[in-house]
């Protein structure tokens, strides 16, 4: 604000400000330094620029961009240490082919799994036990919170209507999440997941685990875990009905 309240009894100032009776001289002065330094900073960096873009390039590559400059650039799995970060899905249908073929490769080259490496489990295919009861089936399926919606809706059209959902904390493959203070490591965190367990009878296992795989599936570590257990029996309190009898009202 020199070229506004500056005065003659100040040291060294031979001009007096605008608002003293300098008139616009001094503070035409300031705004010429502003617009030298203006044009200045917009030379320099249009030259600097024009020679990143033709060497090594000002836009980070396709798969930094899809795997995250914070990993890449700064071995950080988020910006955002200790908040719960939600991974995004890559559904390939969505690109062309070439960006589709990307993507692939990037997962890939993270360790991500493929539809096509999973491996093909046999299961029983009788529904009657050895002691000539029906076959009930517990299905216990820990996925990602965010899911919850997509894989109850996908039960519900098999014609499961019954189902206990639990909020837990786990970790896998992936050792939990790990956190980074100033670039050093610190200890994983348990990562949350959703529990959604299911006991079947008329209704195939075989046909809700592929139903589950579907629904869940991005290619992510951490999509989740199916157990799939025998139950021995089962009662309805309110009428005592006892095992297929008992589950007729949930499936």
């Amino acid at each position: 604000a020199v070229g506004l309240f500056a005065t003659k009894s100040a040291p060294y100032s031979e001009l007096s400000g605008l608002f003293y009776g300098g008139g616009f001289k001094l503070l035409g002065i300031q705004l010429l330094g502003i617009v030298s330094v203006a044009a200045w900073a917009a030379v320099t960096i249009t030259i600097a620029f024009s020679v990143i873009k033709a060497t090594i390039g000002l836009r980070a590559s396709a798969e930094e961009e899809i795997v995250g400059l914070d990993r890449t650039e700064h071995g950080l799995p988020s910006a955002y240490s200790g908040f719960n970060m939600l991974e995004d899905d890559f559904d390939t249908d969505d690109y062309d082919e070439e960006t589709a073929s990307l993507i692939t490769e990037t997962l890939e080259a993270a360790g991500l799994a493929t539809p096509d490496e999973a491996i093909e489990v046999e299961y029983a295919p009788s529904q009657i036990t050895s002691a000539g009861k029906p076959r009930m089936t517990k299905v216990e399926i820990l996925c990602k919170e965010r899911n919850l919606e997509k894989l109850k809706n996908a039960l519900l059209k098999l014609g499961i209507t019954g189902m206990t959902v639990s909020h837990v904390m786990g970790c896998g493959v992936q050792k939990g999440a790990p956190e980074y203070y100033r670039g050093v490591a610190l200890e994983p965190a348990l990562l949350p997941k959703i529990r959604v367990d299911v006991v079947v009878c008329k209704v195939p296992v075989q046909q809700v685990i592929d139903t589950a795989k579907k629904v869940l599936y991005t290619g992510h570590i951490g999509d989740g875990k199916i157990f799939v257990y025998d139950v021995e029996q089962v009662v309805k309190i309110r009428t005592g009905e006892e095992d297929f009898a008992a589950l007729q009202d949930v499936e």
